[in-house]
């Protein structure tokens, strides 16, 4: 089968101890196979990529956030990965966001094909998710720590 080619925006929200919250998930065709990956997914037809991303964050965690929270982009990729059974190859931009450690996140508005496959949010740092080896994409450590250098600075990781 073809990939099907879709345009994403992702948001990775970094903790003031330099942490960024992640979401856990399964592909619905691979049940109990579940990875570490960013908030976000498709741009809706019409909308630009921060309004899908802000979007995306209030779907996928319950948080609202405006247009200023978020940095310029941190990166811009193209990913494979499938779900429920279908193939994409997604052109994907990420952003960077400060937020608070203790935000509240609720899955209350997850998208049907999402409920009981997004599992569970955590703040992960970039060196203990490469240990872990569950991160959906290789590079994604990688994008972690360029959102904490985004959103607290090159030398955050010199006052660690």
């Amino acid at each position: 089968m073809t990939p099907s080619v879709r345009l994403t925006a992702r948001v990775l929200p970094v903790s003031p101890a330099g942490e960024v919250l992640l979401l856990q998930d399964q592909d619905p065709a691979q049940p109990g196979v579940f990875r570490w990956g960013t908030v976000g997914g498709a741009v809706d037809p019409g909308e630009s990529l921060v309004d899908a991303a802000l979007r995306e964050l209030h779907e996928e965690t319950g948080i609202a956030a405006p247009a200023r929270a978020l940095t310029e982009p941190i990166h811009r990729g193209t990913y494979r990965f499938t779900w429920a059974g279908w193939s994409f190859v997604t052109d994907t931009t990420f952003f960077a966001m400060p937020l608070a450690s203790d935000t509240h996140v609720t899955f209350e508005n997850l998208e049907a094909s999402e409920v009981g496959n997004v599992v569970a949010a955590r703040w992960w740092d970039a060196a203990a998710l490469a240990m872990d080896g569950t991160a959906v994409e290789a590079d994604l450590p990688d994008l972690m720590r360029s959102a904490v250098r985004a959103v607290l600075g090159a030398d955050h990781e010199a006052r660690r």
